[in-house]
């Protein structure tokens, strides 16, 4: 029986404040949300203390789900930088094409050999697992901060292939209910979706920027007015295209997100926090409504049969289609693995599977809509809480998380420092007791741990049995002492290194094996670096932005052996090779200078340069 009006706004609130708990067990635990979701779901479902049942919704369940995908993929959409895919450019256009083929072609089949499966249906379960969605990505790579070009690849992966999973499911749906089967029917409906879709969020995002950028949108409130602006527009273009083309929504809210996204609309920054505020709402939600709907009789009907085909999908054509995408491209064995071990289904499939059982069943079809529920939820379970509840200890197995930089004191110097490291990629975690300076550097977008960083549990807590580095920044040099000995004598990382503020204290760090960074000497030297080379520090100013230094060792056969005036001309353009240091001493090569194994170079050039250098010297390194 469907829930009344006021029965359904306190079913609703409390789905989000139940959501709302997840995503904070989430943070706390450093565990995917998605894996707190769909067990919330569970427990609330009929198969625990049935509150939320298939009737709780009544008849607004699909208007519900499908307002709420469209702000979720409109959110991951509008996340997705155009210049982060030149972290991977070519993995990722193969991940999206070749991939998703591997994904369909291969489920279908293992789907109709394994459960009994009409071709029909089996292909339909398997477009609907292409997807992997922002849904369950982003919520990994929260907790898991992998490099930029892995990042870049998976969330370009899910965006997508949620797009193309959604269509192409109900391109197929259509053709079983109407019992369509020519190629040619089929490719027309399926690219009359994508291109209403595409036509509709292209009209939309440019009504959208016009309005943000040359209408006055309030003199008080032109932030909110703007916030509110982004959300009705990905909410009006998801209506219009699916009010054309049914499921071409999902395609207008991609593309209006995409576009919005990499444009220079102004009050970005608000548009963000706002639009992920709201997406954590809707996502929880939506992901523990559907978890509640499943029945376990759906999941028990598949048998072996649905084991045999959630472990091929997961162990099979994973790994199969990662490794073929990949191929050629600078990723490291090891951060392939992680791809293909880290690729749980999300919102698209379990929200498309549910609302499709429901007209299969209306259709007089009780098998194919079991079968489709049962399989697709079957492999949403055991990949979020395999995958996904496992991303980190996966990761770290791997060692594909960068170098970890546990960096005690939240102060200036500190805040300073860890956004400089962040935004080269590393993975920092600062450590500090003073609220205020947590306060700050949260609302910074660091992560910081709240606590005494002469604690050694406190230090554990943070990771600093994985720091590569530990820096000490604080402005009292017996804390800063103090957290050098436990450093050393408790975790052992690669290097330590301390603020000093009083010069007279430098030796009693070195003794530790510290290296000791002296404000004093520090600032006379800056201030030296001002009145004899303002060139070098103008450009040192900038470094990160504009330019950019890094040191690294060379391992690789491009290098070893070779001369720098071999190795020049296979540089990127505007970067050079400035500094060699061998056993202990440094010198600014010659063209006949011929590198050795352990040798250390510096890269200096522009930033994009540097960096491409990096990967050609070093790819295993970034």
């Amino acid at each position: 029986m469907a829930a009344g009006g006021g029965n359904l706004i306190t079913l609703v609130a409390a789905l989000i404040g139940v959501g709302v708990v997840a995503q904070i067990l989430s943070d706390r635990f450093q565990i995917p949300s998605v894996v707190f979701l769909l067990a919330s779901g569970v427990i609330l479902g009929p198969e625990v203390l049935g509150i939320v049942g298939p009737d709780s919704f009544g008849n607004a369940l699909s208007a519900i789900v499908g307002l709420s995908v469209a702000i979720i993929v409109f959110e991951g959409a509008f996340h997705l930088r155009i210049d982060r895919l030149r972290q991977a450019p070519t993995a990722t256009v193969k991940l999206v094409t070749v991939g998703a083929a591997i994904a369909f072609v291969g489920t279908t089949v293992v789907v109709h050999y394994a459960l009994g499966a009409g071709w029909a249906v089996a292909a339909l379960i398997g477009a609907l697992l292409i997807a992997t969605g922002p849904t369950v990505i982003t919520p990994i790579l929260g907790v898991v901060p992998v490099r930029n070009r892995v990042g870049a690849a998976l969330e370009t992966e899910g965006i997508v292939n949620d797009v193309t999973a959604a269509i192409l499911a109900v391109v197929i749906f259509e053709a079983i209910i109407q019992d369509v089967r020519a190629p040619g029917e089929l490719f027309a409906l399926f690219t009359e979706r994508l291109g209403t879709g595409i036509v509709v969020g292209l009209a939309v995002a440019a009504v959208v920027f016009y309005a943000l950028r040359y209408v006055d949108l309030s003199p008080g409130n032109a932030p909110q007015n703007a916030r509110l602006l982004v959300l009705g527009g990905a909410l009006v273009a998801y209506g219009a295209a699916d009010a054309v083309a049914t499921e071409a929504g999902i395609a207008a809210v991609a593309t209006a997100g995409i576009l919005l996204g990499n444009a220079d609309v102004p009050y970005e920054d608000e548009i963000t926090d706002f639009k992920g505020d709201v997406t954590l709402i809707v996502l929880s939600f939506v992901f523990i409504a559907l978890a509640a709907l499943l029945q376990f009789e759906y999941l028990l009907g598949l048998g072996l049969g649905g084991l045999i085909v959630a472990a091929v999908v997961a162990l099979v054509l994973r790994p199969l289609l990662v490794f073929v995408s990949t191929r050629g491209d600078r990723f490291t064995q090891e951060e392939r693995l992680f791809m293909s071990f880290v690729g749980p289904r999300g919102i698209i499939p379990a929200s498309v599977a549910t609302l499709f059982a429901v007209e299969f069943r209306a259709e007089g079809m009780p098998e194919a809509a079991s079968i489709l529920v049962g399989t697709v939820f079957l492999v949403i379970f055991l990949t979020v809480a395999l995958e996904a509840g496992l991303a980190r200890q996966i990761a770290e197995f791997l060692d594909v998380i960068p170098m970890r930089v546990i960096i005690i004191g939240a102060g200036n110097v500190g805040r300073t420092l860890a956004r400089r490291l962040e935004g080269r990629g590393e993975n920092v975690v600062l450590i500090e007791r003073d609220v205020n300076n947590v306060e700050q550097a949260r609302n910074a977008g660091l992560t910081v741990h709240h606590g005494d960083g002469t604690d050694t549990e406190v230090l554990r807590s943070a990771g600093a049995e994985n720091a590569k580095i530990v820096a000490t920044t604080t402005g009292d040099d017996d804390v800063n002492l103090l957290v050098a000995q436990l450093a050393e004598s408790k975790f052992a990382p690669e290097m330590i290194l301390a603020r000093v503020n009083n010069p007279d204290n430098v030796d009693a760090f070195e003794d530790l094996g510290v290296r000791a960074i002296s404000s004093v000497d520090a600032t006379a030297m800056a201030f030296d670096d001002y009145i004899e080379r303002p060139s070098l520090v103008n450009w040192m100013s900038e470094m990160g932005h504009e330019g950019e230094v890094q040191e690294i060792e060379v391992t690789s056969d491009e290098l070893v052996g070779k001369s720098i005036s071999e190795i020049g001309p296979k540089l990127p353009p505007r970067c050079l090779i400035a500094l060699v240091s061998r056993n202990g001493q440094t010198i600014v090569p010659d063209g006949s200078c011929t590198l050795e194994h352990g040798d250390r170079i510096t890269f200096i050039g522009d930033n994009e340069s540097v960096a491409e250098a990096l990967d050609f010297a070093h790819p295993e390194k970034n």
